[in-house]
Formats: C-alpha cells, sequence, structure tokens
C-alpha cells in the first residue's frame, strides 16, 4: 500500500495530521504534487540521486537556506502555542500526551511541506498499531518525519538533557514524554522501567530510536538493548519504520537541504509475546537484520562499492 503527495510548494522539483485530532497516518496526503513517476514504476521501481540532481550554483543554497529557517520560526511558533496549551492542560495527563501528538502531526507535516522534498509512504496499514515504533536515524528530517507520523497515545523517550532545549524541551517534559539519563546505566534502567510501567499504565505506545544516535553517512549503526528490553517488560510488537533518502536530503552539519525522494515504509509488526529475556541478544540481531535486509546500498551496514556518478542508486521495495 503507498501513499504518495506532499511535493513542495515552490512547483519546480529543482527548488526542491492531522490538523484535528481524528487524522491519522492511514489518511490520503494532500495534493501538493504525486511523487511516484509512472515511469519509475515502468522501470521496477528503482530510482537514483545524486547531488547534481539540485542543479547546483548558489541559488538552490539560497532557497534551502530560506526555507530551513522559515522551518525554526514556524516550529518556534507552534511549539510556543502548545506549550501554552500544555500549561492549561496540567490537570489531566493523557490529554497532554495527546495534545503532544497533534503538536508533533502539526508541526511535522508543515515542516517537512516546507522543505518540499516529495514522500512515498508504504505499508500504512501498520501504523496504527498499539507497539514500539522504531527507525534508523541519520538525518534532522526523521524527527520531522516520526513527529507527523506516529499515532496519537505514542510517547517517546530522549536524555534527559532535552530538557534544556528552548521551547521544545518544556513542550517534550509537558507532553509527558519519557527521558533517561544515559550516563548513569543504573538510573537509565530503572528509568526504562518506568517507561514500561507508564507505557503498560495507559495503553500506550513508543517510538524510539534503537542506534541510540545519529549515523554520519546514513549507514545503519550497531542497535541498543533498550527497545528489547522495553518489548520484553510491555510484551508490544515491534514496528519497524525505514527511513530512505533522508540522508541525503539533509546531511549531518550541512544547511543544504537537497529535493532527495524520501521513502517511509512500515514494516508488519513482530510479535514479542514468546521473547525470553536470555534472547536478548538474539532479538537484536533479529531486528537489526530486518533493517539491513530491507535498507537501499548507500545506507547498508556494509558500505558497497561506490557507483560511478558519485551518487547511489536505491530500489524502493514495492
Amino acid at each position: 500500500m503507498e501513499t504518495s503527495g506532499l511535493g513542495g510548494f515552490l512547483r519546480n522539483r529543482r527548488f526542491g495530521s492531522y490538523f484535528d485530532a481524528s487524522t491519522g497516518p492511514n489518511a490520503p496526503l494532500p495534493p501538493p504534487r504525486a511523487v511516484v513517476d509512472e515511469q519509475q514504476k515502468r522501470a521496477g521501481g528503482h530510482e537514483c540521486y545524486t547531488d547534481d540532481d539540485d542543479g547546483g550554483g548558489w541559488l538552490p543554497v539560497l532557497i534551502s537556506w530560506v526555507r530551513i529557517v522559515v522551518c525554526f520560526v514556524s516550529m518556534m511558533f507552534t511549539t510556543f502555542i502548545w506549550n501554552a496549551i500544555m500549561v492549561v492542560l496540567l490537570p489531566w495527563p493523557y490529554q497532554r500526551i495527546r495534545q503532544g501528538n497533534i503538536y508533533g502531526h502539526v508541526t511535522g507535516k508543515m515542516l517537512m511541506w516546507i522543505l518540499g522534498n516529495p514522500i512515498t509512504i508504504q505499508g500504512a496499514e501498520y501504523s496504527n498499531e498499539r507497539a514500539i515504533y522504531i527507525s534508523n536515524h541519520a538525518s534532522p528530517i526523521d524527527i520531522f518525519l516520526i513527529m507527523w507520523l506516529t499515532p496519537t497515545g505514542t510517547v517517546g523517550i530522549a536524555k534527559k538533557e532535552i530538557i534544556f532545549y528552548p521551547l521544545f524541551g518544556q513542550l517534550y517534559v509537558l507532553a509527558n514524554h519519557l527521558r533517561i539519563d544515559r550516563s548513569n546505566p543504573k538510573a537509565a534502567i530503572e528509568s526504562m522501567k518506568e517507561a514500561a510501567d507508564a507505557v503498560v499504565k495507559n495503553n500506550l505506545s513508543l517510538i524510539i530510536f534503537p542506534e541510540g544516535t545519529r549515523s554520519k553517512n546514513g549507514r545503519l549503526l550497531p542497535f541498543k538493548k533498550g527497545f528489547v528490553h522495553l518489548a520484553l517488560q510491555t510484551r508490544r510488537p515491534i514496528v519497524p519504520i525505514i527511513l530512505t533518502g533522508t540522508h541525503r536530503a539533509w546531511r549531518k552539519g550541512s544547511l543544504h537541504v537537497r529535493p532527495a525522494p524520501l521513502t517511509v515504509r512500515y514494516l508488519p509488526p513482530i510479535r514479542t509475546d514468546d521473547w525470553t529475556p536470555d534472547k536478548v541478544e538474539d532479538y537484536v540481531k533479529l531486528v537489526h537484520d530486518v533493517y539491513a535486509k530491507n535498507l537501499p546500498h548507500s545506507q547498508s551496514p556494509t558500505p558497497p562499492a561506490l557507483s560511478e556518478n558519485g551518487g547511489s542508486c536505491r530500489t524502493m521495495a514495492s
């Protein structure tokens, strides 16, 4: 199943939720521009992107900077508004979680519209599970997509220092998202137990980046064990989210957002009902292998041979 949309507010590709509580990831995307070219479909879904595809020169870079500034200002505006809403809802914790998700749906969708990258969404029928959602992480764009596409009733887990991020950190805490102290292993384990209890008690979902940090080159990093421990304690299924292309669209340390096509693919849930604590390493490897199998060569853990034109080709799984 595919959903396509989100071209960009500029019609030239080279320059290139959820606004109510009832909307979810299965809703049709708005129609700025179709993103799956019929020729690509007939070619079997193969798609190549190189750094030259944005036209080169100073104009695309300037437009990219403008988009980033507009993203930042827009995010600060919506974050300020939702901080005020959270203060009003202080006596109602679950409503704050719900409003935090609505904030993410609105803000994430808006930021992706501003950036203008073409997006293909696959497997959206798996996006409304009560589950532990996990995703690979290689770009700031990943955050925007996860904010937008995770279902209402989902909380995240972040390092405790997130509270010091202006406006966003305070909203994160007010929305009842979870924090852990990664510098203190004993405290981190206790925080994970508390997180699991909160998820079960309130019938919530979780969203986690199992690599624990952002990949510098887009290639899949080793997974931490935290998501497996949470699955063992909550018995929630694990829904892998495969993000492709984001590392080329907005690279770490860069202020140039390229018009690379993006794909968000939900895989079928991995059931954890029969998992046992003595096989944690096996489960980590099992899920990591699922990602290694489904990611394109440019994001696989083992570097493939570089293509002659300096770009990379990827196969979009159907």
